[in-house]
């Protein structure tokens, strides 16, 4: 049901580093591995409501409603401001609390939920990028999506999950030295306000 053309194409979208990527990476360098995993999750169950409405057809809504599009575009980018913030100015670094654990793994996958969640371009992404590949056969076209938002989501996890692997492995590289991994955590900080301003000058 889907091609190759639709699974190289889907990888080189899913490489692209993004505030998805950037917040994983960030978890899994300022945490442990685990972090970083659970990190991945929150941001592939993000992308859930977005291929939903993609489905649906809301982001046609989406696309003709300036209103709704900018309520949702000024949320998202007062959150990445929020979370760049956060980044530049916390200390908690390396160390947690493990008697904290479950709570501090849920609070991750909310962030992470959330970061695609504001993000009003996903939707229209979904709405202009999976009807590309649908094609005229006994499956509904609805079907067809949604196995196409299935194979995205599950690139996106795999992808994920590595770029949180390959950044705790250098972690243990550089653990040595707390200001350097703080300097670091701060340059993501950086990096998501300035996705932030990105978001907030696009014009669509």
């Amino acid at each position: 049901m889907f091609s190759f053309s639709f699974l190289i194409t889907s990888l080189i979208v899913v490489l692209i580093p993004g505030t998805g990527v950037i917040y994983t990476i960030s978890t899994a360098l300022t945490g442990s591995r685990k972090d970083g995993i659970i990190a991945t999750i929150g941001c592939t169950l993000g992308i859930v409501p977005h291929l939903v409405a993609g489905i649906l057809g809301v982001s046609a809504l989406l696309h003709f409603s300036a209103e709704i599009f900018q309520v949702i575009k000024v949320a998202g980018t007062f959150y990445l401001i929020y979370l760049g913030y956060n980044l530049i100015k916390s200390k908690n670094i390396i160390e947690f609390d493990n008697k904290k654990k479950k709570k501090r793994y849920i609070g991750i996958i909310i962030k992470g939920i959330l970061i695609n969640l504001l993000n009003p371009k996903l939707t229209i992404f979904f709405f202009s990028f999976l009807p590309q590949f649908l094609v005229n056969s006994k499956t509904s076209y609805s079907s067809q999506m949604i196995v196409l938002g299935l194979v995205f989501m599950v690139l996106t996890l795999i992808v994920f999950i590595l770029y949180g692997l390959l950044a705790n492995y250098f972690k243990k590289i550089i653990i040595g030295s707390k200001k350097l991994t703080y300097r670091i955590q701060q340059g993501f900080g950086i990096i998501l306000i300035g996705f932030a301003a990105r978001l907030a000058l696009s014009e669509n």
